[in-house]
C-alpha cells in the first residue's frame, strides 16, 4: 500500500513533491497545468523559492490534493488555513443537515446513508435501520460504523450472501481512500477490519430469475429472502469546508424486482 511522508516532515516543498509523486506528474506536467515553469516547480520542492499562497492553491487543486491537506500545505508554506472545519452540529451547517435528512428520508424506502472520512455514519433513513435490525448491540453504538457494521462476524458480514467478493470490494475502498488521505487513524480502522476472519467461497446462492448485473452487487439475507443491492456514492461538489468535503453519501439502490416488492412491503 502507498503511503504518504509523515506529517512531521517541514516545509511545503517535500509535501508537494510527495503529492505530485503520488499523483505521477511530472514537473513539467505539473508547471504547464499551473501555468508555471518546471524550474520554479523544482525550486519549490527543494525550498529555493517560496511559493506565493495563490500558488500553492494552485498547485494543491492540480494535484488534486484533498481539502485538509490544503491547509496543510498552506501551513508548511507559512500561509493560514484556508479551509474550516465546522463541527457538523455547528448551526452554520443546520441547512447542510437539512437537506441531508431530507435527500435520504426521500430515498425510503431504500437504504441511504451518511458517513464521514472515517466510515463513521453520521445519518441513516429506515431502510438502514431495517438491514441491520437483529446485528450486535454493541456495533450499533455510537459512533456507528459503516465498515464495522459490513465485516464484523457479528455485525452484517454472516448475512451477505457474496461476502468474499463485497469484501474485497470495501477493502480497495479503503485503500484508495488511504491513498488519498494522509490519515492514521482510517489506516488503523482498515488494519482492524482487515484482520477480521476471512470468508472461503461464497456460498451459491442464485437469484431466481437471471439478472443482468451493472456493478457489483450487494447481495444480503433479510427474513428469509436474499436482497440485491447496487451501491452508488456522492460528494459534495467544490466544497469550502473540511468537513462537508469528506462527507459521502451511499445509496443503495435495489437491484432487482423481487428487493424492489421486499422493501416497499416492509417499509411503507
Amino acid at each position: 500500500m502507498t503511503t504518504h511522508p509523515s506529517s512531521a516532515e517541514r516545509g511545503v516543498g517535500p509535501l508537494l513533491r510527495a503529492w505530485r509523486e503520488q499523483r505521477r506528474v511530472s514537473q513539467l506536467e505539473l508547471a504547464l497545468r499551473a501555468d508555471s515553469s518546471a524550474r520554479h516547480i523544482s525550486f519549490v520542492e527543494t525550498g529555493r523559492s517560496r511559493p506565493s499562497e495563490e500558488m500553492v492553491l494552485r498547485l494543491a487543486e492540480h494535484l488534486d490534493v484533498p481539502v485538509r491537506e490544503r491547509n496543510a500545505l498552506l501551513l508548511a508554506a507559512g500561509y493560514a488555513p484556508r479551509y474550516p472545519e465546522t463541527p457538523l452540529d455547528d448551526p452554520a451547517l443546520g441547512a447542510l443537515r437539512a437537506g441531508i435528512e431530507r435527500l435520504i428520508s426521500g430515498y425510503e424506502p431504500y437504504p441511504a446513508l451518511v458517513v464521514d472520512a472515517l466510515y463513521n455514519v453520521v445519518a441513516a433513513n429506515r431502510g438502514v435501520m431495517t438491514l441491520v435490525d437483529g446485528v450486535c448491540e454493541s456495533l450499533l453504538e455510537p459512533p456507528l460504523n459503516a465498515m464495522r457494521l459490513a465485516l464484523h462476524p457479528r455485525g452484517l458480514a454472516p448475512r451477505i450472501r457474496n461476502l468474499r467478493a463485497w469484501r474485497g470490494h470495501l477493502l480497495e475502498q479503503m485503500e484508495r481512500q488511504i491513498a488519498l488521505h494522509r490519515s492514521e487513524p482510517l489506516r488503523a480502522l482498515y488494519e482492524e477490519v482487515a484482520a477480521y476472519p476471512a470468508p472461503g467461497a461464497d456460498p451459491v446462492d442464485e437469484p431466481s430469475e437471471p439478472v443482468p448485473y451493472f456493478a457489483l452487487p450487494l447481495r444480503i439475507e433479510h427474513g428469509g429472502r436474499t436482497l440485491s443491492f447496487i451501491s452508488s456514492i456522492a460528494t459534495f461538489n467544490t466544497p469550502m469546508d473540511v468537513t462537508v468535503a469528506e462527507l459521502a453519501i451511499e445509496t443503495l439502490l435495489p437491484a432487482d424486482p423481487a428487493t424492489v416488492k421486499y422493501l416497499q412491503a416492509h417499509l411503507p
